[in-house]
């Protein structure tokens, strides 16, 4: 193989309708990727002979796919399986909660492409059965029910930026346990064992990314234990996705509201993970700034 095929990524950028591809498409574009929007699913083939004679001069391609195929979406995952053997290509999923989808198609006043003569959230249901299995198999899941648009941008961008020079491309991720999972989350540790800064009132007003609140939280017993061994938990975990050879990963930690410990303790896991070599480490704060 050459040197040349070695560098070549593809990406398949898919999901939900209303959950962010042009977004993504965009994003992706302002970071070097060549994007291929609405490309029907037997297209890729030819697209990724494309690809490989054009060798260097196309590194990075994304091709969006999505319901908009009409019948043929129903046979995106057996050529993605098919196209895996031998190229370095990875499928993104978006999703959203159907109460953010249903806002966002009747924000644009457009009607959802499967909802025919129902409503839009009976085209949802029906999508969401058309794209299970897909999203079952994808590589990475972005769940973009609170992102906005430059929320999402940025997301890729920390996401792709620096996962050129990297083996994994890790997200840290706090949130608050009241709130939900979040879904896009490949894994979920929980900062509730530490004792709830919000109690202290010099310290509620406050959030984790202060340094007041990060020497509370971390000076707790147990809080060291806990990154010490939630770390070589995590490098083992990190090993075998890069055999794998998964490229993304999402690592949630919480707390009950998402402001105080579970954001001391991300910065704390980040601040770790930037030192492992081959990662490219991201971090993200879901619910700072919710009432």
């Amino acid at each position: 193989m050459s040197d040349e095929r070695v560098r070549q990524e593809m990406l398949i950028v898919t999901g939900m309708s209303g959950a962010g591809r042009s977004t993504v498409a965009n994003s992706l574009e302002d970071l070097g990727w060549y994007v291929v929007d609405n490309l029907p699913p037997q297209m890729l083939r030819p697209l990724v002979e494309l690809v490989e004679r054009a060798g260097a001069t196309l590194p990075r391609i994304a091709a969006v796919v999505d319901i908009r195929g009409g019948d043929f979406f129903s046979e995106l995952q057996e050529i993605v399986m098919a196209l895996r053997t031998g190229l370095n290509l990875r499928v993104i999923f978006l999703d959203a909660t159907d109460a953010a989808l249903v806002r966002r198609f009747e924000s644009v006043r457009r009607p959802h492409p499967l909802q025919g003569d129902g409503t839009i959230l009976d085209g949802i249901t029906a999508e969401r059965s058309r794209v299970a299995e897909l999203k079952a198999s994808s590589d990475v899941i972005i769940d973009t029910s609170e992102l906005n648009v430059h929320q999402l941008a940025s997301t890729i961008r920390d996401a792709f930026a620096a996962a050129d020079a990297a083996e994994l491309s890790v997200t840290v991720m706090s949130f608050g346990f009241k709130y939900g999972l979040p879904p896009d989350a490949d894994l979920v540790a929980d900062a509730r064992f530490l004792p709830n800064p919000f109690w202290n009132p010099d310290l509620r007003a406050l959030t984790g990314e202060s340094d007041a609140v990060a020497r509370y939280v971390l000076e707790q017993e147990g809080a060291g234990e806990f990154l010490d061994g939630y770390a070589r938990v995590l490098g083992t975990v990190f090993d075998g996705y890069q055999r794998e050879n998964k490229r993304h990963a999402t690592v949630a930690i919480g707390c009950t509201g998402g402001k105080h410990r579970s954001v001391a303790i991300a910065e704390a896991m980040a601040t770790r993970l930037r030192g492992v070599p081959g990662l490219a480490v991201s971090i993200r704060h879901r619910d700072l700034g919710r009432e």
